[in-house]
């Protein structure tokens, strides 16, 4: 390649808070428009803010996470811009001072193959600040309608360094900081609630040179796909103007996901431009090591530290792995019937499998299903005894699935126990070895799946309630004798 990409990601995630940033007005969704307001939100006169300390905690939740630096003291500066969705025409924001600096997100890019681990690469951060969100503008024919429901929710900014080359390391960036932010309880990152929003900067370089090109913003890319999409269509864009011995010109740029097309919005702001200046109107926040080692305590496990935890300790392969840890409730759930069972292999591929086929058939979460890790123990130790066989154990996860009842009572109510008579089971395998002479003369003249013709006939006659291994070995038996 001639040149290659370089993309910086902004990501905005809305706090998973009870009320606003600076007042106790509601925080939400979907409810009716301009009714999670307040005197405060609507900057009235002689309104003053509050912080929200519960975001101040889930934003040095964030950065511990990440692995940032928590900054021991950090101030609120006013970004002054006009704009419909801002009612106080400036935003609250963290300027030169944010709380969190540095950090990284770990990657998985794809691997070689589905069940193949993929190259993990770590993504440095520049900095995560908090802030305050702006209202929504709703455009019909002729007429823009604005909502200031969302105005004043707590809005965490998370912005990368440019140090991302390719819309697959962008797409699997924003796939792991998601991940995060769910399992640390940050947010729910519903892109359709605008919960989480990303802005992309890119500019291409000559192969091996070090210095950054012309950058472009990228926005209105509402989700991962759309990201995935835009990134790559800017860098075809820009390569092309290159070629063609044009110049890239420093805008912003609206993405149009249905169409794959982009178009100028307007030129690219610089930071001074928006005349920031320290809040008047908010003490600065000092944040002592108690404070962090309190939040510190409540922090999960990562993601993939978890996923190399599986791997490793309880021997669940890759595929399985990537199955539940992305989930934390579901990844919980197998670490109990790992714990009940003794079997982890077992209980995850009952769970990743069939457990996540029910739910998904029947659109139940995973805190609605009746099956529990109780449930997966007891019937990996059913089958793992030879009290039921693999068929028939995915006849009683249905069952339980649908009535909750524990594997032992759904195998009593339905006969179905393993036949272990093994006077009986000689018998069939004598009359299928008896009815099939030509299967017999090849297997002994050395044609292996030959005896594959008397598996069958067992297995009819068992009624399907037979250990395969128990007929194979039977069946040798008796076709060397």
């Amino acid at each position: 390649m001639t040149h290659e990409a370089v993309i910086g990601l902004e990501v905005h995630v809305q706090l998973k808070t009870r009320s606003k940033m600076f007042t106790r007005a509601a925080a939400g969704y979907g409810q009716p428009e301009n009714t999670l307001t307040d005197p405060v939100v609507l900057a009235l006169p002689g309104t003053l803010p509050v912080m929200n300390k519960e975001a101040l905690d889930k934003i040095i939740r964030a950065g511990l996470l990440l692995g940032s630096e928590i900054a021991p003291e950090c101030k609120w500066d006013r970004k002054n811009y006009f704009y419909p969705d801002s009612p106080k025409n400036y935003q609250i924001s963290q300027y030169d001072q944010p709380l969190c600096r540095g950090g990284f997100v770990e990657i998985e890019l794809p691997g070689p193959a589905r069940n193949v681990m993929g190259e993990h690469r770590r993504i440095a951060l520049t900095r995560i600040h908090l802030e305050e969100d702006v209202g929504k503008l709703n455009h019909g024919e002729g007429v823009s309608l604005v909502d200031f429901n969302r105005a004043g929710t707590p809005l965490m900014e998370i912005v990368s360094e440019p140090v991302i080359h390719s819309a697959d390391e962008a797409f699997a960036y924003l796939t792991a900081l998601k991940t995060v932010m769910i399992y640390g309880g940050i947010s729910d990152c519903d892109m359709e609630k605008g919960q989480l929003r990303c802005d992309a900067n890119i500019s291409i370089r000559p192969a091996g040179s070090t210095a950054l090109g012309t950058k472009v913003e990228l926005k209105n890319l509402n989700s991962f796909s759309f990201v995935r999409d835009g990134i790559a269509h800017e860098v075809r864009r820009q390569l092309a103007v290159v070629q063609a011995g044009g110049t890239i010109s420093q805008e912003t740029r609206d993405y149009d996901g249905q169409t794959g097309e982009s178009k100028s919005l307007r030129s690219k702001e610089m930071a001074h431009d928006y005349r920031y200046f320290p809040d008047p109107d908010l003490m600065p926040v000092q944040v002592g090591e108690e404070w962090k080692s309190s939040i510190r305590a409540g922090c999960p496990e990562l993601p993939f530290d978890k996923q190399r935890r599986f791997l490793k300790e309880y021997g669940v392969p890759y595929t399985i792995t990537s199955v539940l840890v992305p989930d934390r409730n579901l990844s919980d759930f197998f670490e109990e019937a790992a714990r009940l069972s003794g079997k982890p292999q077992a209980a995850g591929n009952w769970i990743a499998n069939d457990l996540l086929r029910e739910l998904g058939s029947a659109k139940l979460a995973l805190a609605q299903s009746k099956v529990r890790p109780a449930h997966v123990a007891a019937l990996v130790g059913l089958v793992d005894a030879g009290t039921i066989l693999s068929p028939a154990a995915k006849e009683v996860f249905v069952d339980m699935f649908q009535t909750g009842e524990l594997p032992e009572a759904v195998v009593a109510r339905k006969g179905l126990k393993a036949e272990t008579n093994l006077d009986e089971l000689e018998r069939w395998c004598r009359e299928a070895i008896a009815a099939n002479p030509k299967s017999v003369a090849d297997f002994k003249a050395g044609k292996e799946s030959a005896i594959n013709a008397f598996k069958g006939p067992v297995m009819r006659a068992a009624k399907g309630n037979a250990d395969p291994g128990r007929v194979d070995q039977t069946l040798r038996r008796l076709l060397a004798g």
